[in-house]
């Protein structure tokens, strides 16, 4: 059995790498999407993973695909389509490494995945199933995330869900709250950022929101706080889990690594996510910190997931 199966996007991430002697810039080819970032942390941690998604016949999409098997990831599910063309995100930072994005999505190949094009037979082979929600931003790979998700629940499987804001991949921020919210009744334990409360619960402090999440069915909530570390709440209540001092590159992939970590953790209790006691969630979210803190410290997503010894490391320098 899989430890854990993601759905997704996977797409190339093209960072800032400097300058020409022309003065231009200069765009490192990254391979990121946040389900494939997130699975090759728990890769490289050492758990059973697999990827299901789109990517289009084109060198990117073999380079993807080349990508996710290096890391250890099966990439049996995903599928390698001729008439779209693999998804890119153009990404620029600022001095403190934050970002900002231009997407080659119209389409992208993340957004044609179809239904009858899901592996189920991987899906239900799987202790987790995780998905996010830039492949709920169009049809038919919206289609496509909520059949996964209900057949995911169904053969009794832990469904993950970590929704990924991103504006100008929706209409407006009113289509956005809608259609992030729509997989809200199938999920089992949920990673959302403090940017991202008021979209899933209209509720903006992190507090108000786990708990929101919390009465409506979802058993174990984490919201990230950026440097601040994190705040989850369980059946026992909540607390805050503080960061790890980085020297922070590039934040592309934090949260994502971040959800990896904590989910490497709740695997390897072998527990039900409502099982998971308030300080074994605090455990899970101070592993998934000191994995997001050495990953700021790298461009890119999947290039830059750190070893359990890097881990370990960090864990006990503080």
């Amino acid at each position: 059995m899989y430890d854990v199966t993601a759905l997704g996007e996977l797409l190339i991430d093209f960072t800032p790498s400097g300058t020409s002697e022309a003065g231009m810039r200069i765009f490192e080819q990254n391979p990121g999407g946040a389900p494939a970032n997130a699975l090759a942390v728990l890769a490289k941690l050492g758990k059973k993973t697999a990827f299901i998604g789109k990517v289009g016949d084109d060198m990117h999409g073999a380079f993807l695909k080349e990508t996710l098997e290096k890391a250890g990831i099966d990439a049996t599910g995903l599928v390698v389509d001729p008439e779209v063309f693999t998804t890119l995100a153009f990404v620029s930072l600022n001095a403190q490494g934050e970002r900002q994005f231009s997407f080659a999505r119209k389409p992208g190949a993340d957004t044609c995945l179809r239904s009858e094009e899901v592996n189920l037979e991987i899906l239900k082979d799987s202790r987790i199933f995780h998905v996010g929600s830039l492949s709920l931003t169009d049809e038919p790979s919206r289609g496509a995330t909520i059949f996964a998700v209900k057949q995911a629940r169904e053969a009794g499987r832990i469904v993950s869900y970590d929704p990924n804001y991103r504006p100008l991949l929706w209409k407006s921020r009113e289509s956005a709250m809608e259609g992030m919210r729509v997989v809200l009744p199938y999920v089992n334990v949920m990673k959302l950022s403090d940017e991202e409360t008021g979209l899933l619960t209209d509720h903006d402090a992190p507090e108000e929101a786990a708990k929101v999440l919390f009465e409506g069915g979802i058993s174990l909530v984490a919201v990230t706080l950026g440097k601040d570390g994190a705040y989850v709440y369980t059946r026992e209540g909540g607390a805050r889990v503080p960061g790890f001092l980085s020297q922070v590159v590039d934040t592309t992939g934090a949260g994502d690594s971040f959800w990896g970590g904590f989910l490497y953790q709740l695997v390897k209790s072998q527990k039900d996510p409502a099982e998971v006691t308030l300080e074994e969630a605090k455990s899970f979210a101070r592993f998934g910190n000191a994995v997001a803190s050495l990953c700021v410290e790298k461009r890119g997503g999947i290039p830059a997931m750190p070893t359990m010894e890097q881990v370990e490391a960090r864990l006990t320098s503080a």
